[in-house]
């Protein structure tokens, strides 16, 4: 269908009874207007549901989504563009491979013919491969998702700056947070390069704000908590800020005891101010101890996953011996086999072996920034980033590579079964399975968990990694 339409519009108006009590057209109506997009697109290919069916391709509607830039109303000329992408290929492919094994193995079970199962294998192999290029897709996802992650991190350190200046101010003048006019133009010194301050933002309107100096402080500066006091404005501006008017990079230019100072809000702080202020540079120890940390706690993570693995499956061998013991007649047929208590061995022991790997992805983020503070988070996550990105790509390329190394002897190929050849690849293969189908995923969770549990202390990190770097001198 290359050479026909993949996208067209139509244009209709939006009729009384589409609309609510308010003349705005309802959502459930977007149903509507996507089927009469796609039965004209497919009517522009010239095919028919009909025979489409016949072939064995079906229309599965996924997602619907609607994109407007305001609500639609009565009588309203709209432009319906239906678009056909490509989306659910990733998916597709990543089912594949769990759908062919399992029908090898019921092949298996079931004794069906030799030629079966050498169908089966054939299968599988190729499966293991669009399940290594879905968990690329996967894996890709989690990537970009820790990006984002990433600038919400600092989102959320603004947040915390401001939120631990307002409860300064508030401890100098009590009255700060319900008078509008109390402790406006008071200044405290929050320590680590850091001023908290109320001000005037408009006529009315009063605003608390954390001030970061991107030049050093006097070193004579009052204690934490206590009001700053000495601060001179070269350029007060037309307003009443404690810092003046502020340039076109919103850099404030102020004298705090005999020193010129540049601060800037944390409000309107930018990304290069907030990594200037931190000092998020490789430069900085804080920095390369996360960097070090994030790579480190990726090979941990896989290493615990893997002998999670190993584990439970010497738990699930040795209760299948049990039961070829105890249960007679399991090889004939003519006894059954306890499928529950294995079931069971692998769901808790799944859940149990779990627990520290997950408890390492929660603590460490929140240690590292007791610790190093937001340079040190940042680099924690950049480089758990990096790392599991690149480890877990090559754990779905290798584990699947092994499996087919695997089945490619099984088929009579460089010794067939039995062969060195094939013990190797036995072996590999054991290696195998935990690489492409535990560690590698769970890497996706890590990165994420990661950052999510970053985004969620970072308030915990603002207020008390400064005095917890002060008190073991790493400030």
């Amino acid at each position: 269908m290359a050479d026909k339409p993949t996208s067209c519009d139509i244009e209709f108006r939006v009729r009384y009874a589409e609309t609510d009590q308010m003349g705005v057209v309802h959502h459930s109506r977007f149903w509507e207007y996507f089927e009469m997009g796609r039965t004209e697109l497919l009517r522009r290919q010239g095919a028919a549901y009909a025979e489409i069916e016949k072939t064995g391709v079906l229309f599965v509607v996924a997602r619907c989504a609607a994109r407007f830039l305001a609500p639609a109303h009565y009588d309203e000329l709209l432009v319906l563009t239906t678009r056909v992408a490509k989306v659910g290929a990733a998916r597709i492919e990543h089912a594949y491979g769990p759908i062919a094994d399992n029908a090898g193995g019921n092949a298996e079970m079931t004794h069906q013919p030799s030629e079966v199962r050498k169908r089966t294998d054939a299968l599988d192999s190729l499966g293991n491969t669009t399940a290594a290029m879905g968990k690329g897709f996967a894996i890709g996802s989690a990537a970009l998702t820790a990006l984002a992650l990433l600038a919400a991190y600092v989102e959320e350190v603004r947040v915390g700056q401001n939120r631990e200046a307002q409860k300064a101010v508030a401890a100098v003048v009590s009255t700060a947070e319900k008078d509008p006019n109390a402790g406006v133009g008071t200044v405290v010194n929050l320590g680590s390069g850091k001023l908290g301050l109320k001000y005037r933002r408009g006529s009315d309107e009063y605003a608390f704000a954390c001030a970061m100096a991107l030049t050093k402080l006097p070193k004579d500066m009052p204690a934490i908590g206590e009001v700053v006091t000495g601060v001179t404005v070269p350029n007060p501006g037309a307003g009443e800020h404690p810092l003046g008017a502020a340039d076109e990079d919103n850099v404030h230019h102020v004298r705090i005891q005999g020193h010129d100072v540049a601060m800037v809000l944390a409000p309107k702080a930018s990304l290069s101010q907030y990594m200037a202020f931190y000092d998020v540079t490789l430069m900085n120890p804080k920095v390369l101890c996360g960097l070090f940390a994030g790579v480190l706690l990726v090979f941990l993570f896989c290493s615990m996953t893997m002998k999670a693995v190993g584990r439970a499956a010497q738990a699930m061998v040795a209760e299948v011996r049990r039961q070829f013991r105890e249960i007679p007649g399991i090889m004939e047929g003519t006894g059954r086999p306890d499928y529950a208590r294995c079931v069971e061995i692998s769901t808790a022991g799944a859940q149990r072996e779990m627990v520290l790997p997950s408890l390492l992805a929660l603590i460490v983020p929140i240690v590292t920034g007791l610790l190093l503070d937001v340079a040190g988070v940042l680099g924690l996550l950049a480089g758990g980033l990096a790392c599991g990105f690149a480890v877990a790509i090559f754990m779905a390329n290798a584990g699947g590579a092994w499996d087919n190394a695997k089945k490619y002897i099984e088929s009579g190929q460089m010794g067939g079964k039995g062969s060195p050849n094939h013990k190797a690849a036995v072996v590999g293969d054991t290696v195998g399975d935990p690489f492409k189908d535990t560690s590698g995923p769970s890497l996706n969770i890590l990165i994420k968990l990661m950052s999510m549990v970053s985004v969620v202390f970072a308030g915990l990190i603002v207020k008390f990694a400064p005095r917890i770097g002060a008190l073991l001198g790493l400030q």
